[in-house]
């Protein structure tokens, strides 16, 4: 805990016991005897703690004081006074001062408030250093995806983070519409307040009501003492309320009224308290569909739904996959201490032609479990192929001859276009709600043809065009 510190005071024998008494080495300790001596040494060097009379002449040191606040903030200040001088001491806090010592006082005094001083020091050097590293990390270049669809959500963050604009991310599970969330703070404005994050999925109706708005002591079974809720402690900040499709409508009714009046009312109390936040929601529900259900309020999802963005599932950006891959593989590298440094060729095209259900998360997850298999530095098709669900399994051993390399190659191949055209079936059938004849005309082929890639792969739904009691295919 070393640190730089300037005595200042009149008083030569002052200067020459706090000298004495810090003199160790874990202080350099340098003087001066008065305000425009201290200025002068302040403005050339970079002290750590300002240890100031408040009696001197020519410059007290309420003005030295000031002018320290303002050129370098950053000094902490522990003021000396006498013991009538205790009132000048309280406004010499308020405008700064870390601390004041009455004289006399005793070694150890003066040793106790420094090392306080320099201990919260550190602990704030070390929050503006996690603050940088977080608003590092969701720098847009910090975020993995050059795929266009990535591409187009990059350029909606950038547009509207500069703004307080209610923002709707919707987008399946594991797409990251949190770290979504996150960019959008950390490029905005209000990056140096909270981001608050609220999962709307894990609690009762009553328990996210406290939550979001607080309570009182005694409002409800179990509230043994006031709490703050998240509208209060993201203040000035973000709020990111996140699965925002499961809010029950009573709490949606209340924030509308949040939303609309900028307010809101802790739970058992009367009175209303101001907000500033900026609402971030993410749902992997249709809102739209919850709306006609009856489910949602329509008038709330106009209001959550001024900016829109959809987070791409991963198999709408496979061209993402190897990065992610490969930052996974360095990450759990080295979390696990293993030095596994390839993905193999075999391994990285079943990656990429997997469906990935549980999109960056599940492969996330998955090149864990991979690292922790691999035994040579290399991930190897068959180290996936017990984790990827549905995946086919290959005897992947190193061919020792070129007729098993052949073999192994031409089994990778075809499992590998099994895999493409399965998803091909699943991924067109979605998109036109099981309707077996117009999916076939969306994609060129004919009915029949259809039909038998659905055989092929044991894939069965009921086309209702064609309903005879019996799913497809026949």
């Amino acid at each position: 805990m070393s640190a730089r510190i300037l005595v200042v005071d009149d008083e030569e024998i002052v200067i020459r016991s706090c000298v004495r008494i810090l003199n160790d080495d874990l202080y350099t300790v340098d003087s001066a005897p008065g305000g425009f001596e201290a200025l002068k040494k302040v403005d050339e060097t970079a002290y750590d703690i300002l240890i100031l009379d408040v009696m001197m002449p020519k410059m007290d040191g309420l003005e030295v004081l000031q002018h320290v606040k303002e050129r370098h903030p950053e000094i902490d200040v522990i003021m000396m006074t006498g013991l009538s001088e205790i009132q000048t001491a309280v406004k010499a806090m308020k405008l700064g001062a870390f601390d004041y010592l009455s004289k006399p006082f005793d070694p150890d005094e003066l040793k106790l408030v420094v090392n306080r001083a320099l201990e919260r020091r550190q602990l704030m050097q070390e929050n503006r250093k996690l603050k940088t590293e977080v608003s590092s990390k969701y720098r847009f270049e910090n975020i993995i995806g050059s795929s266009p669809p990535m591409q187009a959500v990059f350029g909606l963050i950038a547009k509207c983070a500069p703004t307080n604009s209610t923002v709707l991310i919707t987008g399946e599970s594991g797409t990251g519409k949190e770290m979504i969330a996150r960019a959008i703070h950390y490029n905005s404005l209000r990056k140096d307040q909270p981001f608050v994050t609220v999962d709307c999925n894990t609690l009762s109706e009553n328990l996210l009501e406290s939550e979001l708005f607080g309570h009182t002591k005694g409002s409800f079974t179990g509230a043994v003492a006031n709490k703050r809720g998240m509208f209060d402690v993201a203040n000035n900040g973000t709020l990111f309320l996140d699965e925002f499709g499961n809010i029950p409508l009573s709490t949606q009714a209340k924030l509308l009224r949040v939303i609309q009046e900028r307010e809101f009312r802790p739970v058992g109390t009367t009175t209303n308290q101001k907000t500033n936040v900026r609402l971030i929601t993410a749902t992997n529900k249709d809102l739209k569909a919850m709306v006609a259900e009856g489910t949602f309020r329509e008038d709330l999802y106009y209001r959550i739904n001024v900016f829109p963005i959809h987070s791409p599932a991963l198999r709408e950006r496979r061209d993402d996959i190897p990065a992610l891959a490969f930052h996974f593989l360095k990450i759990f590298c080295s979390e696990l201490g293993k030095p596994v440094s390839e993905i193999s060729e075999g391994a990285m095209s079943l990656l990429m032609n997997y469906g990935w259900p549980g999109n960056v998360r599940e492969l996330e997850n998955t090149m864990q479990r991979a690292v922790i298999l691999s035994s040579d530095g290399i991930i190897r098709q068959a180290h996936l192929a017990s984790i990827i669900d549905n995946s086919p399994r290959l005897d992947l051993d190193v061919p020792r001859t070129s007729d098993e390399l052949k073999r192994i190659k031409k089994i990778a191949r075809e499992k590998s276009v099994e895999e493409v055209e399965k998803l091909f079936v699943q991924e067109t059938l979605k998109r036109n709600a099981s309707n077996v004849t117009r999916s076939a005309e969306e994609t060129g082929m004919q009915r029949t043809n259809f039909q038998a890639l659905m055989k092929k792969y044991n894939i069965r739904v009921r086309d209702t065009e064609y309903d005879d009691g019996e799913p497809e295919p026949i």
